[in-house]
């Protein structure tokens, strides 16, 4: 398979479910609620595997903990008062190291040998400077922009602001990026939004999800970019 057309002047790559599953993160939140549920005298347990219940349904749906208290059988009032310690313990929970997809760490190397790299994530800006720490690919970019900073969930992808401010930091006209991502209705609505290309990538909890907006080019995951994107490059091995 050949890029087609001129490659891209720079790279802009997702962080959730394009370079490691974020279901990683989501059991490990779930066990931190889990714990101060049980704190709070309920069944830890029944409570985490009730989340990570409703967290595979939909990561990014809201009121999760408020179905999985519902789902425990938790009365509405005591669920009111319990609510905002178990969101606290949520949004607390720092993972010391999330494993990335394989190939990721080598393919973000051999990019920004090539490219301008940036990684675009939506969500809470501490949360996602966390998985970046323990996925170790922290210094793996150039730039990092976290739609949250610029405007809270209003921000989030498809906005184009996020993009746009990568674009700004980067150097270069937004139009000549390409973005790798998992979401149609995100990573490649954002780069469609700027006359941006994108790559889409079949991992994570959206892998099969329609493709809507379609990506110019649909891979098996982040590692099958780089023959594609540098050519002559070797395939990175596992």
């Amino acid at each position: 398979m050949n890029w087609p057309g001129p490659l891209p002047a720079g790279v802009v790559v997702d962080l959730d479910d394009t370079a490691y599953p974020q279901a990683a993160y989501l059991r490990g939140a779930a066990a931190a609620v889990g714990r101060a549920a049980a704190r709070a005298g309920l069944d830890g347990g029944a409570l985490s595997r009730a989340l990570r219940a409703e967290l595979a349904a939909g990561s990014d749906r809201g009121g999760t903990i408020d179905r999985a208290l519902a789902g425990c059988g938790v009365p509405p009032g005591r669920a009111a008062e319990l609510l905002p310690a178990l969101v606290a313990a949520f949004t607390a929970y720092r993972p010391r190291r999330l494993p990335t997809y394989p190939g990721v760490p080598a393919a973000l190397a051999a990019l920004r040998v090539r490219y301008p790299l940036a990684c675009l994530t939506d969500g809470n800006p501490t949360i996602q400077r966390a998985k970046l720490a323990a996925t170790g690919l922290a210094d793996a970019f150039d730039a990092v922009v976290i739609t949250d900073e610029l405007g809270g969930r209003a921000a989030r992808k498809p906005n184009p602001e996020g993009l746009r401010r990568v674009a700004e930091l980067l150097g270069l006209p937004a139009q000549d990026l390409v973005v790798v991502g998992d979401r149609p209705g995100k990573d490649m609505a954002v780069a469609a939004a700027v006359g941006a290309r994108s790559i889409r990538v079949r991992t994570g909890e959206h892998a099969h999800a329609p493709d809507d907006p379609p990506a110019m080019l649909v891979l098996s995951d982040l590692a099958a970019v780089v023959p594609l994107l540098c050519p002559g490059a070797l395939p990175i091995g596992y």
